[in-house]
């Protein structure tokens, strides 16, 4: 074995190692991310019975009358929902509640009904005013019997006078590990075998067209007459192009292992607030409830739904632009005439805030390009500037052609960007909350705008202006 063939072997054996260790930091790392989902959506759903206690309390007491026949009902009730593949036939929640003391008023299986619970622990952060977590077995021998549970404070008078607990089986949410899990392992063992057969490919092609170079031209300058001449240059040129389709290859294929790892866990995490909400005010409307406050259910259930659509069709043009390599038909753009169109596209939600758009653009200057994609990365600018502006404030636009290049600027008067937010910006799915509300945006519209200025080879920049406000400069090709 040759020593080029030993260290080819020798890197190839640590990419395996590297790639097998990845997979098993991923694949253990999957349940204590599951885990933490499920309590985020326990704590609100314990906080949201602590309210509805809270509005029956009696001179201290809290009267759990109105959760017996709510808990017969949804125990009782037929589910037959399908998640990712698992079939879901009953509800599993399990929720008791506590007095001051720590004993048990209602127990939502009909156990532990009169019980001190004062011992555990959670139930005595909650009682001191912190926050109260445990996992507890049913059956001490068996961990696949364990129950996650969260408190919340129930209080009257500014005082805390009992405890709500909400728990969840760790075997409801456990077959999706172990799926997720299983997606991960074939994922990541196909991956690496494409991979190596990929790295194998490019190292034979790489070293053999250049031996075969090399052995032409010996055998070339030992024959005195040939047939058909050589052309090396055109040999060469073919090498090169082969080498570069191989690397383009190679790429793809390092994306979509990639994909698994970003893509998944973020969305996940984005998308567990929404659905915990639409979650909650739906158990709450198979209550009878005065109209305002369904109504107020109802309308909590379409904005969410409404942000999870918006989040995924964001999602799914980024990735179809990702996947683009070049522009497939540039074209002359007058930069002026985009502008135009975006702050006329924009001109009701700037009106709707009093927000003057001013806009110093040079007729003559043009750039080549995707109009619709410059379009929309130019709306994304400004949609930003008019969200972030204070009311009746200003934002400008300036387009100037800088040599080469052409440079929009788009600046606003706002708060600026926190220190910590600085380094977040382009990273898919962080937002900021706007100032004039608590809404935030899905995250991906900067991660756009950047993939938009990476296709006609140029960059954005958002910092903080000098005179205050937040600055976005996106420089294109001319």
């Amino acid at each position: 074995m040759s020593s080029r063939t030993r260290i080819f072997a020798g890197i190839l054996l640590v990419y395996v190692l590297g790639a097998t260790f990845l997979l098993y930091r991923l694949s253990t790392d999957i349940d204590p991310r599951y885990r933490e989902s499920t309590e985020e959506s326990l704590v609100e759903t314990a906080h949201l019975f602590a309210s509805l206690l809270e509005q029956h309390v009696q001179d201290g007491h809290i009267d759990t009358a109105l959760l017996g026949p709510v808990f017969r009902e949804v125990y009782a009730r037929p589910v037959d929902a399908q998640i990712f593949g698992f079939r879901k036939s009953r509800v599993e929640l399990r929720l008791y509640v506590t007095d001051h003391r720590g004993r048990v008023l209602f127990d939502s299986t009909g156990r532990h009904t009169g019980a001190d619970f004062s011992q555990w622990r959670d139930i005595a952060l909650t009682l001191a005013g912190q926050y109260g977590t445990r996992t507890t077995r049913d059956v001490p021998e068996d961990e696949a019997t364990s129950v996650m549970y969260v408190d919340a404070p129930v209080r009257a008078n500014g005082r805390i006078v009992g405890v709500v607990a909400v728990g969840k089986p760790v075997q409801s949410f456990g077959q999706y590990v172990e799926a997720a899990r299983r997606r991960i392992v074939i994922v990541g063992v196909v991956s690496v075998l494409a991979v190596l057969l990929l790295a194998v490919m490019v190292a034979a092609w790489l070293v053999r067209p250049f031996s075969l170079l090399r052995n032409t031209s010996a055998w070339v300058a030992e024959q005195r007459r040939l047939g058909q001449p050589l052309r090396p240059g055109a040999a060469v040129r073919k090498v090169r192009a082969e080498l570069a389709s191989a690397f383009h290859d190679m790429r793809d294929t390092l994306a979509g292992r990639n994909y698994v790892q970003e893509y998944v866990q973020t969305l996940t995490h984005e998308l567990k607030s929404p659905l915990s909400a639409i979650r909650g005010a739906a158990e709450l409307l198979q209550e009878p409830l005065p109209e305002e406050v369904r109504q107020r259910f109802l309308g909590n259930i379409t904005r969410e739904s409404r942000r999870i659509q918006e989040l995924v069709d964001r999602l799914l043009e980024l990735a179809a632009l990702e996947r683009r390599r070049a522009l497939d038909h540039p074209v002359p753009v007058g930069l002026a005439t985009l502008v135009d169109e975006v702050v006329a596209a924009t001109s009701a939600a700037a009106l709707a805030r009093g927000i003057e758009v001013q806009v110093t653009v040079p007729e003559d200057t043009q750039l080549l390009g995707d109009p619709f994609l410059l379009r929309r990365a130019l709306t994304n600018l400004l949609d930003n500037a008019i969200d972030f502006s204070p009311a009746d404030g200003r934002v400008e636009i300036v387009g100037a052609a800088v040599g080469r290049t052409v440079c929009v600027t788009v600046r606003d008067h706002g708060p600026g960007i926190p220190a910590f937010a600085q380094d977040k910006l382009f990273e898919k799915f962080f937002s900021l909350p706007r100032p004039h509300s608590p809404r935030k945006g899905t995250g991906l519209g900067l991660s756009f705008v950047r993939e938009i200025a990476a296709l006609h080879g140029g960059r954005i920049v958002l910092a903080n202006h000098p005179e205050g406000g937040a600055e976005a400069v996106l420089t294109l090709p001319r």
